[in-house]
C-alpha cells in the first residue's frame, strides 16, 4: 500500500497500481512465473522460492546467518544484495528491493520446544527450498516441504504439527488457533524481495523506472519499521490468545545445523565470506 501511494504520488496520478492481497493472483511460485511470463506485472515474494529460480537468492536461507535486522539490512539493502537482486534479470524478473517478512520461528501443536531435541519426530512444514528442508532435518524433524497455501489446511486438519515463520505472518494468519505453541527460535531471516516482471520495468521510461525502484526501497524499509513495531504488540496478542512463548537454547540450535554450512559451504562459500567480512 506503501508502494501504491508513493508511485500514484511521485508520478501525479498518471501511474496506477492496483493491488490483489492474499494471494489472489496464486502462490509464490506462480506469482515468479507470472512475472517471468509477464501475465503478472509485479509481486512480493519470500525470498524461499525465490531459490528456484536464482539460486545464489539461497545464501540468505543459511540458519543463523544474521544476529539482527541491522545485520541483514546492512548485507541486502548493499553491495552483496544488489549483485543478488541483478541476477534476477537473468530468468527474465527485475529486483527492484528487499522487503520483509522477518526472522522465522517455529510454532507447533504438540509440546514446547526449548531445544533441538524437542523437535525430533515433529511434522513441520517448510518452504519449497532445499535451505529449509536440510536445516530442519538436521534439527530432526520430518520437514515437510509445500506451498503457504496448502499448509495452512494442513495445519487445521492436523496432518501436520508446526511450522516456521515470523511472528507477523503467525499472528496475521492466526495460527495460535492451531498452534499451541512459539518457540523463538530465529533461525532464519527472511527478506521477501520486491520484484517485477522484466518485460515490464523495461517499457516503462527511464524516470518512471527510477520512480519504482526509489519508491520499492522506500515502502522496503516503512515496511521493515511497521514490524519492528508490532512485534511486542502481536506477541503480547498471542500470549493472551493462550499460546505459550519461550525462548530456546539457540546455541544448541546453530550447533546442532552445522552440517547445513558443510553442505552448502561450496555452493554459497564465497558470499558466506563476503557476508561475514562485511557484518566485522
Amino acid at each position: 500500500m506503501k508502494f501504491e501511494e508513493l508511485v500514484e504520488q511521485r508520478s501525479d496520478g498518471k501511474i496506477n497500481i492496483e493491488l490483489y492481497p492474499n494471494a489472489t493472483l496464486g502462490d509464490e511460485r506462480t506469482l515468479l512465473e507470472g512475472m517471468q511470463m509477464g501475465t503478472i506485472d509485479m509481486a512480493i515474494v519470500t525470498n524461499g522460492p525465490i531459490v528456484n529460480f536464482v539460486e545464489d537468492i539461497g545464501v540468505f536461507e543459511l540458519p543463523f546467518l544474521f544476529a539482527t535486522p541491522q545485520e541483514a539490512y546492512k548485507v541486502l539493502d548493499g553491495e552483496i544484495g544488489q549483485k543478488i537482486l541483478d541476477k534476477m534479470e537473468t530468468v527474465n524478473i527485475k529486483g527492484l528491493a528487499y522487503a520483509e517478512r522477518g526472522f522465522r520461528n517455529l510454532t507447533n501443536s504438540k509440546k514446547s520446544v526449548m531445544t533441538p531435541a524437542d523437535v525430533q519426530g515433529l511434522k513441520i512444514r517448510v518452504m519449497e527450498n532445499p535451505v529449509y528442508i536440510d536445516t530442519f532435518k538436521a534439527l530432526g524433524a520430518n520437514a515437510v516441504p509445500m506451498a503457504w497455501t496448502e499448509a495452512l489446511t494442513a495445519l487445521q486438519q492436523g496432518t501436520i504439527d508446526g511450522q516456521e515463520n515470523p511472528v507477523n505472518v503467525i499472528y496475521s494468519f492466526k495460527l495460535n488457533e492451531t498452534q499451541s505453541y512459539l518457540s523463538m527460535t530465529r533461525h532464519a531471516y527472511a527478506p521477501a524481495a520486491f520484484l517485477m516482471s522484466l518485460n515490464k520495468f523495461n517499457k516503462l521510461a527511464p524516470a518512471v523506472q527510477k520512480i519504482f525502484k526509489e519508491a520499492a526501497q522506500e515502502a522496503a524499509e516503512f515496511e521493515r519499521k511497521a514490524n519492528a513495531e508490532s512485534e511486542e504488540e502481536q506477541m503480547a496478542k498471542l500470549r493472551e490468545s493462550g499460546m505459550e512463548i519461550v525462548q530456546p537454547d539457540i546455541k544448541k540450535f546453530q550447533e546442532a545445523v552445522a552440517p547445513v554450512y558443510e553442505k552448502y559451504g561450496n555452493k554459497y562459500g564465497d558470499y558466506i565470506s563476503q557476508i561475514r567480512e562485511q557484518l566485522k
